[in-house]
């Protein structure tokens, strides 16, 4: 199975389990999203979601190039990027706590699913970057545009974005993307950090992400979410970004 969630305590959490892919996303690992995000809105027992990787190498490495190199056209990227995009979407919107834990790498599409997530506690030996520059595209999922809503500094999101590169952890946590940095075990980090939330009743959690929800409405993000996604989809038809995939994927075999 590529992936698998349990729920315990009220803490809900959805693990990537393709540690031999660095845990990227295919068309398996999306529709775990979507089934897990169904099952927050169908059980009121859950009160905060945890998404993490299996293994310690890597949260999320993005989207499987293994898989997705067959996308040319502007066309077949958009219908992949939007679906993505759409689960991410309903992510960074659930009434509930959202917490990214990030056990390793988290890079391109995996940097955009933390960036859905209300908190990122990031694992002091990972790195987590928006590489998608160094193949000839933007971010598609709608991660550049959550990252600028995530209260970072102008600057700092743009830098980040511009730059492609990962971020060493302790870079993570100063510019404030991370707001833990944590040492060996995940599960001990997390708990210690949601341990005051937990004292609070879920209803004045709910109540305190509907005012993000609602600004958010107004200011239309799901409306730009996919303009990002068209954006992406247009330079995903690019000759640079299918020469360096295939770049890519001649140094992974």
């Amino acid at each position: 199975m590529a992936y698998y969630f349990s729920e315990q305590d009220g803490v809900l959490t959805f693990t990537i389990n393709r540690p031999e892919k660095r845990n990227a996303i295919n068309d398996e690992v999306m529709e775990g999203f979507k089934e897990v995000i169904t099952y927050v809105h169908d059980h009121k027992s859950v009160r905060f979601l945890v998404i993490t990787g299996e293994g310690d190498q890597a949260f999320c490495s993005g989207g499987d190039l293994s898989e997705f190199h067959n996308l040319f056209t502007e066309e077949q990227a958009f219908g992949m990027l939007s679906k993505m995009a759409e689960i991410l979407y309903e992510l960074a919107t659930l009434p509930v706590p959202t917490i990214a834990l990030i056990n390793g790498a988290a890079v391109g599409g995996g940097c955009e699913i933390a960036t859905a997530c209300d908190f990122r506690l990031v694992k002091k030996e990972a790195r987590c970057g928006f590489i998608q520059g160094t193949l000839g595209i933007t971010s598609g999922w709608g991660g550049g545009t959550y990252l600028f809503e995530r209260g970072l500094r102008h600057d700092r999101a743009l830098k980040m974005l511009v730059d492609a590169k990962v971020y060493p952890a302790e870079l993570l946590y100063e510019i404030g993307f991370a707001m833990r940095v944590f040492e060996n075990d995940k599960e001990l980090a997390l708990a210690e950090f949601i341990a005051d939330m937990k004292k609070i009743h879920p209803s004045v959690h709910k109540a305190y992400k509907e005012m993000e929800l609602r600004k958010w409405r107004e200011r239309n993000l799901f409306d730009r979410v996919m303009d990002e996604v068209k954006t992406c989809a247009k330079l995903w038809e690019g000759e640079e970004h299918h020469k360096a995939v295939k770049q890519f994927l001649s140094k992974t075999k």
